[in-house]
């Protein structure tokens, strides 16, 4: 199963570390400027940096991954985008 939703902000190479960063210290996590992947025990979350928003792609082996996935990284990604009032994403299905 696997999600996906897009974040408008000028921010997203930096959150997309941010957020690589603070999960690498208890999980794998792969980065650079533009491209990150967090292993979570039951969910994978991939991250792409365009000039203008932040795309997040959740994979998991169920729907509870899915949900715990999404709610982790929006959770974090809202704390840390504190000076922005970044929307909350509109999840979709991926392809």
């Amino acid at each position: 199963m696997k999600c996906t939703a897009s974040v408008p902000t000028a921010n997203a190479s930096r959150y997309l570390q941010q957020l690589c960063k603070h999960f690498g210290h208890r999980i794998e996590t792969r980065f650079d400027a533009r491209t990150g992947t967090c292993m979570f025990p039951n969910n994978t979350v991939e991250m792409v940096a365009h000039g203008d928003r932040l795309e997040i792609t959740v994979t998991a082996a169920d729907e509870e991954g899915l949900t715990r996935g999404r709610d982790v990284i929006w959770s974090h990604l809202a704390r840390f985008a504190f000076r922005e009032e970044l929307a909350e994403p509109q999840w979709r299905p991926a392809t």
